[in-house]
């Protein structure tokens, strides 16, 4: 079905999204894979092209577009080439952005969004800790006061770009007897004194992802690197985990709407006792019901865009696009490898690849389970 949402500047802005990705990433992807992160050219060229300001305000190298319908275009595009890829871009421009926007000082803005614009700075957001994942309010990384700022103490796993972020927002508890109420974020700079990297983590999927752990000892953090207010960084982050999601959302079913289409041509292509694999019935009528429930997932996720664009998308909506656009990615995607049959299980196929790097995203963002229990906690259950 034709999608309502964009008009001509989206479609304009597609046309060079996707010339970006078929110059700067395609052609690269296996030096990408091969030393599992992006390298700072291609963030450099994002950066000339106007994709990682979306954001943020033109006075700070910006473009600062104010139409989120940008934001899900260039995800849409680099999902197409990988969804790593997405993960990694998304984290920097769609999820870091209005942190530093919204509760930047002045100062801060002027030090840090100008290069976090060109990509000469790469950000990154510090959340899930090895005792917890979707529990934010449990982290027990501290922040203990000092002359002139805080010191850090913790870690974190699961880090996107924390392989070489420069800009890591962390959140941290600066007042243990407030609970959630006692969490502060704070902007940890590349080369601060304490601050470490782990190895990049081995993950099933997303190999092209600079995923790290980090670490803090006795790190430094001055009063100019506190985002945002003190001891409210708990709702600083539940106040934007709702583009996150639906950042998610955009980028999971773009994701599998591409790895299908290339699979329908593979079935018109591939022959088995004669005859295309596709044209047997069971096939046909199979494919038929992953683009209906590709298509109308996507139908849902427009309807979310646009909705979050004008600042009226729930957060529980928000946890009910991300929770479905995981299922149906996952569903997909695992029906695209059975179609290929043993190619599809062959790493040098796209779809096998695609298949392993969808599967976290039923994980983070928010497990599917929290999705569901704040989906039924609203149903007053």
């Amino acid at each position: 079905m034709e999608r309502v949402i964009f008009s001509e500047d989206h479609h304009a802005f597609r046309a060079s999204a996707k010339e970006y990705c078929d110059r700067s990433l395609v052609p690269r992807m296996e030096q990408f894979l091969e030393e599992k992160t992006i390298d700072r050219a291609a963030w450099i060229e994002a950066g000339k092209q106007g994709f990682l300001g979306l954001d943020v305000p033109e006075e700070y190298g910006g473009s600062s577009v104010g139409d989120y319908r940008f934001n899900a275009v260039f995800a849409e595009e680099v999902s197409k080439v990988s969804a790593s890829l997405s993960s990694c871009f998304g984290i920097h421009y769609d999820c870091c952005a209005p942190y530093f926007v919204d509760l930047g000082t002045e100062e801060q803005k002027q030090r840090w969004l100008p290069k976090f614009c060109a990509g000469e700075y790469v950000a990154a957001i510090g959340m899930t800790e090895p005792s917890g994942g979707s529990d934010l309010a449990a982290l027990k990384t501290t922040a203990q006061r000092a002359d002139g700022g805080w010191v850090l103490n913790g870690s974190k796993t699961f880090i996107t770009n924390g392989d070489m972020a420069d800009l890591v927002i962390v959140a941290a508890r600066t007042d243990p007897s407030k609970g959630a109420k006692g969490i502060t974020l704070f902007v940890v700079e590349d080369g601060m004194e304490g601050f470490a990297r782990g190895r990049k983590l081995d993950k099933v999927g997303q190999t092209e992802s600079g995923t790290s752990e980090l670490f803090f000892e006795d790190l430094f953090v001055p009063d100019g690197n506190v985002l945002g207010e003190l001891d409210r960084g708990f709702v600083h982050m539940m106040e934007r985990l709702a583009q996150e999601r639906v950042g998610a959302g955009v980028s999971n079913i773009a994701h599998a709407t591409q790895i299908l289409a290339e699979t329908i041509d593979y079935v018109k292509q591939r022959t088995a006792f004669g005859r295309p694999v596709g044209s047997f019935q069971y096939n046909k009528f199979v494919i038929a019901e992953l683009v209906t429930k590709v298509e109308v997932t996507q139908a849902y996720v427009d309807n979310a865009v646009v909705a979050h664009d004008e600042d009226r998308l729930s957060a529980v909506d928000a946890a009910k696009v991300k929770w479905w656009s995981a299922q149906v990615q996952n569903e997909v995607l695992d029906a695209c490898v059975q179609l290929h049959g043993g190619y599809g299980y062959m790493n040098e196929y796209r779809v096998a690849r695609a298949w392993r790097d969808a599967r976290v995203t039923k994980i983070w963002a928010g497990s599917n389970e929290i999705m569901k229990e704040l989906i039924g906690r609203d149903l007053g259950l």
